[in-house]
């Protein structure tokens, strides 16, 4: 297997043509919310022949991670780079070796029980980001960059529920405060809120923007991480708000969130307003299960269970990723990838016939 595949040439606006029901394309659009930089290096040193620069303080390194990043995504087939980070909410993490093939040294777990704030003194002494002081370098570079006809999706950090949740207070910690401290708990998520939306408004205006691809997870394989009613309070109006922003301006807004979500599902199509849905697993919710019952109505990304990319033999893969194509294809709607993530210890090899299968399908 060699790279690149056949030649592709980005086509954004077949691309947001499709999600949004307005052409049905002959090949499947790619989507992928991200590869990790491991599986990319893999792939620029393996398969490109290209040396890998990572990205540092300098920009004479960024510019040049910018360059590999879009080369490389328009070599394996994609018609968007996704471009995110630089407005950190800092946390701490419970640290554990990676043990991938293609590791990381250290993974990074959110804390589950008190995090960095559980009191209104905590509050006020933590580290809020500032939006006067956020970089929008790599943005206004990346963006500048893409090859003609490829486009640009942003997101700047985690989401409305996760930074919350997994970062400031602490998920038990956050769930008795619903009680024990509501008007603290008010004030963390509007903080949160206000900020991510004050960034995503510094964006508006970027050359090749085409939409939000807004990383926000809300549930796990059975059911929501907190009660319907606690995310439409919370969560959902601030998805609201940035959805009308992007629609206001002509843009895409893209969801990613695990887990299962038919409980919210309504909420997210007919009040936020989400133009695709994005990360699926087979024991929550397989894709083609969720095309058949929502595609009509929402755009669907990805798909491929990572179990499953990460497990099956070669044969096996390629069957349940055509049978994917063959259901999720009908009627248009769909761009295949990684059902979450190309996380690093998903099997370059098994990655890439995702994407062949994609090439070959029809």
């Amino acid at each position: 297997m060699s790279l690149p595949l056949k030649k592709h040439e980005p086509d954004i606006d077949l691309f947001v043509n499709t999600i949004k029901g307005q052409a049905v394309p002959q090949r499947p659009p790619l989507a992928e919310l991200f590869l990790d930089e491991e599986i990319l290096i893999e792939i620029a040193g393996e398969y490109i022949g290209m040396e890998w620069v990572h990205a540092g303080e300098d920009r004479e390194s960024r510019k040049a991670y910018w360059a590999n990043f879009a080369k490389i995504h328009t070599m394996l087939g994609y018609d968007y780079i996704r471009v995110s980070g630089n407005l950190p909410f800092p946390g701490k993490f419970r640290m554990a070796d990676d043990t991938a093939e293609l590791s990381k040294n250290q993974r990074g777990w959110a804390e589950e029980g008190v995090s960095l704030i559980s009191n209104w003194e905590d509050f006020e002494k933590y580290p809020w980001p500032s939006l006067d002081a956020v970089d929008l370098w790599d943005y206004e570079y990346a963006s500048r960059l893409v090859p003609e006809g490829m486009g640009v999706f942003v997101c700047p950090t985690s989401g409305f529920l996760e930074i919350p949740m997994d970062i400031l207070l602490g998920y038990e910690n956050m769930s008795y405060m619903i009680y024990d401290d509501p008007a603290l708990l008010e004030a963390a998520f509007d903080r949160v809120g206000r900020t991510i939306y004050g960034f995503y408004e510094k964006l508006i205006g970027l050359p090749n923007l085409k939409g939000f691809f807004q990383g926000d997870d809300m549930g796990y394989k059975l059911q929501t991480l907190m009660a319907p009613d606690f995310l439409r309070k919370y969560v959902l109006p601030w998805h609201k708000k940035l959805a009308k922003l992007a629609h206001d301006n002509g843009l895409l807004y893209m969801l990613h969130s695990c887990g299962q979500l038919t409980s919210i599902m309504d909420d997210l199509i007919d009040d936020v307003k989400i133009d695709a849905k994005h990360s699926y697993e087979d024991e929550a919710m397989p894709v083609t299960e969720f095309k058949k019952k929502y595609g009509r109505r929402v755009g669907v990304l990805g798909g491929v269970d990572v179990d499953k990319l990460c497990r099956l033999e070669e044969p096996a893969l390629r069957g349940y990723v055509r049978d994917i194509l063959d259901t999720c294809m009908e009627g248009g709607r769909y761009a295949l990838g990684s059902g979450n993530t190309v996380c690093n210890y998903v099997p370059v090899k098994n990655y890439l016939i995702m994407l062949q299968e994609a090439e070959n399908w029809g």
